[in-house]
């Protein structure tokens, strides 16, 4: 009996201890590694979602209420950007372009830039204009992400379908209305299908440092410039 206790019960008891702790120490490991997986995936998804606010801010003085808007407003939206003509770093032009300036003082910002315009088209090609182009926003935006696909910015990433959670509202900050917005994505939802209990404990963590249990960018509560919770 002592020697079946001895060689064949004591080792196993042994392996299955040893099994428990490497298991103990391997999960939060394991979980670590995945969570900063998907919160890189989640991330670059809340800065593209907040490029689009701010572009969608800047036309419409106004961030877009749903994700609906935000996905019409690259699809079929337009903006204006400022195509240069000639080079600040070439002195010559620089002179050139402000003795011509001074010699069209009665003309200031738009019919300036037009007449400016109207000599590069004549053949001075020594002159640095900018001028306003409308141009559409799909092909200003994300233009240089191969696959990049708008309709998927409403999802959270890993959740099987569920959605982010946006708002914006327009709020008064020192008798000044700010319009302000906010993209969230809980953990619950991004990290689905990791252990239960790991993500008990980061949700508690937050919470218990009055932090959001996820990730977001921007706040509908304080007016914050936009910045992701990771920042």
């Amino acid at each position: 009996m002592r020697k079946l206790l001895t060689y064949f019960i004591l080792p196993i008891v042994i392996l299955g201890l040893a099994y428990l702790l490497f298991r103990s120490i391997n999960e939060p490991v394991k979980f670590q590694n995945e969570l900063k997986q998907r919160s890189n995936v989640a991330i670059e998804q809340l800065k593209d979602i907040r490029t689009l606010q701010v572009t969608y801010k800047d036309t419409y003085g106004h961030y877009a209420p749903v994700m609906d808007s935000l996905v019409e407003f690259y699809n079929k939206g337009k903006i204006t950007i400022m195509r240069q003509i000639g080079s600040e770093d070439d002195s010559t032009a620089v002179l050139h372009t402000e003795a011509v300036k001074k010699s069209l003082k009665n003309l200031k910002g738009e019919q300036l830039q037009a007449k400016l315009y109207e000599l590069y088209e004549k053949g001075d090609n020594k002159l640095i204009i900018r001028i306003p182009q409308l141009t559409d926003v799909r092909d200003t935006l994300f233009h240089n992400r191969p696959g990049f696909d708008v309709n998927k910015l409403r999802y959270i990433p890993f959740s099987d379908g569920d959605t982010v959670i946006m708002k914006s509202i327009v709020k008064q900050v020192s008798g000044v209305d700010v319009p302000l917005f906010e993209a969230k994505m809980p953990f619950w939802q991004l990290l689905k299908g990791m252990d239960r209990q790991q993500i008990v404990n980061l949700v508690s963590e937050r919470e218990d440092t009055d932090r959001y249990p996820g990730l977001m960018v921007g706040s509908v509560d304080n007016a914050n410039n936009n910045a992701g919770n990771w920042e």
